[in-house]
């Protein structure tokens, strides 16, 4: 869904009551840990957005190789999945520009992180929102898939 199209539908649903959190992240070659850190960030909030890095956006961050399947495919994935509401495709380095135009209730990163170093924590505090820290241990990465894959 287009930017433009979520705030839109951001703002109705805010008409009706309805809080949001937002998780990002690339989505390549989906696990088990993609599934449990979002299935944790839906339980922040009555909706949950996500936001999948553009293909670009990956390779400025893990390398040329990367990522391994098109961004079209990866958000049609991750839109497929039962807890996911909505889901937009960013081009920033950080979802930060994405948060101060949705503002979204709830920031929602995996848990390696912490809230004091998630990079957005001070955008979000900035509108009023919060961090939280969802999922399960990072016991599982799409690097580590594709290392035993090669």
């Amino acid at each position: 869904m287009s930017l433009e199209a979520l705030c839109h539908l951001v703002r109705e649903g805010r008409l009706q009551g309805l809080t949001y959190a937002l998780a990002n992240g690339a989505f390549d070659l989906l696990h088990v840990g993609h599934v449990r850190y979002l299935e944790a960030a839906a339980g922040e909030a009555d909706r949950l957005i996500v936001a999948v890095n553009s293909d670009a956006s990956i390779r400025g961050l893990k390398g040329p190789d990367r990522p391994v399947m098109p961004e079209a495919d990866r958000a049609e994935l991750v839109a497929a999945l039962r807890v996911v509401d909505h889901v937009v495709i960013f081009d920033e380095p950080t979802v930060a520009p994405l948060l101060l135009a949705l503002r979204p209730e709830v920031h929602c990163k995996g848990t390696d992180y912490t809230v004091d170093t998630v990079p957005e924590r001070d955008t979000v505090r900035a509108y009023g929102g919060r961090v939280a820290i969802v999922g399960d241990p990072k016991d599982h990465s799409t690097s580590s898939l594709v290392s035993r894959l090669r």
